[in-house]
């Protein structure tokens, strides 16, 4: 799949795992990749200048503690707990440093895969 094919709805999991961070850096929707302790491994351009927070200081943050509170609930940070295998979209509202911002997000996560991410679509 090329950069200029990957959309929202279509990336997987093995997609991200095998781009660059350039190919990352370059989707057109926020992607952050974090190990099962959530401490986040990526962090590409698109969500770093949608987020207004620079990637060094994200990068090595538990996610859901300290970069996304207002993921950290049962839509998003538990069905990682509860859910090895995820492939889902949810409609979400981001609110935390911003007015409420409607948004779509993708969870993605296997049990045989070194990250799991969310990909958040303005």
């Amino acid at each position: 799949m090329t950069i200029e094919e990957t959309c929202f709805e279509a990336v997987s999991l093995h997609d991200l795992e095998s781009m660059s961070t350039a190919e990352q850096d370059a989707l057109p929707f926020g992607v952050v990749g974090f190990g099962p302790n959530t401490v986040v491994q990526t962090y590409n351009a698109t969500e770093a200048k949608m987020s207004g927070l620079d990637p060094s200081t994200v990068l090595g943050v538990p996610f859901f503690d300290a970069v996304a509170q207002c993921m950290n609930n049962f839509m998003v940070a538990q069905r990682f707990e509860d859910e090895p295998r995820l492939d889902d979209i949810v409609p979400y509202v981001l609110t935390l440093r911003m007015r409420p911002t409607k948004v779509r997000l993708k969870l993605l996560a296997a049990p045989d895969m070194p990250r799991r991410y969310v990909l958040i679509e303005r």
